[in-house]
């Protein structure tokens, strides 16, 4: 194994690893990965918004107008601010699924019923691309990290941090629908929305706990985009020695040339 196959490792100087930078590494590349506070707001909010005013006025068409109008206007904002809008259209395009699906049924609970099929096939995913061999959680923050899909044959160390993080949002996600789906069938549409919008910060709080363990106790990331700006380095200080080695080589030929012609 190489230099460059190794994981890299934050030491002190005492040649102690330092679990704090590491720890904080995570932190910052998970909350940039979820959106962060802003994120789960962008989330909660429109769904909020639908159950709230349909509570109160049970009509379909003013409370789905309103979900869609702030969505929309969250992604505004993003607009102006010049900040991604990963989040913001991912709600956007999650709350107009639901708000379709629901006026052409005319079931103001089908509102609801995209983002928890979504769900149900996130938890899926998550299942079956760790059992694959592929976490999902990997294939998501590997890029975050600069680290691609090194892990997968370099970093089996973290390979196994992805693992168990990907097994605990599938079943997290899967124990949600759990609790959904029955609530779909014999629950009222207030009902239901507002156990939806109580559920949608805990569990994902628990999944991203539970990914910022299991990755800072993991083996620190290989930058992957560090390496190849060092080989790009190295093969330019190479090209730039063997062309000053050709330059020196030159005035030593032509000299050799012109002390034949004088003993000629």
């Amino acid at each position: 194994m190489t230099s460059l196959d190794k994981p890299t490792d934050h030491r002190t100087t005492d040649g102690d690893a330092e679990p704090t930078d590491s720890r904080a590494v995570t932190e910052a590349a998970l909350f940039e990965a979820f959106g962060g506070v802003r994120g789960m707001v962008e989330t909660v909010l429109p769904g909020l918004l639908f159950v709230a005013i349909y509570t109160i006025n049970k009509d379909l068409h003013t409370s789905a107008i309103a979900a869609l109008g702030v969505s929309l206007l969250l992604v505004v904002v993003r607009l102006v601010m010049k900040d991604t809008v990963k989040h913001a259209f991912s709600g956007v395009f999650g709350v107009a699924f639901g708000v379709v699906f629901a006026m052409m049924t005319g079931n103001a609970k089908d509102f609801y019923l995209p983002g928890m099929l979504y769900t149900l096939g996130l938890g899926l995913a998550y299942i079956i691309t760790t059992l694959a061999g592929v976490p999902l959680i990997g294939l998501i923050l590997g890029p975050v990290f600069k680290e691609n899909l090194s892990w997968r044959t370099r970093n089996p160390g973290r390979k196994k941090a992805y693992a168990k993080a990907s097994y605990a949002w599938g079943l997290i996600l899967l124990a949600k629908c759990a609790i959904l789906f029955p609530l779909y069938w014999w629950a009222d549409t207030t009902q239901l929305g507002w156990v939806l919008v109580t559920l949608k910060i805990p569990p994902f709080l628990l999944a991203v706990w539970l990914t910022w363990l299991f990755l800072a106790k993991a083996p620190a990331p290989i930058d992957v985009f560090a390496e190849m700006e060092a080989e790009e380095q190295a093969r330019k200080a190479e090209e730039q020695a063997e062309s000053g080695a050709d330059e020196q080589s030159d005035p030593d030929r032509k000299t050799a040339a012109g002390r034949h012609r004088r003993e000629a």
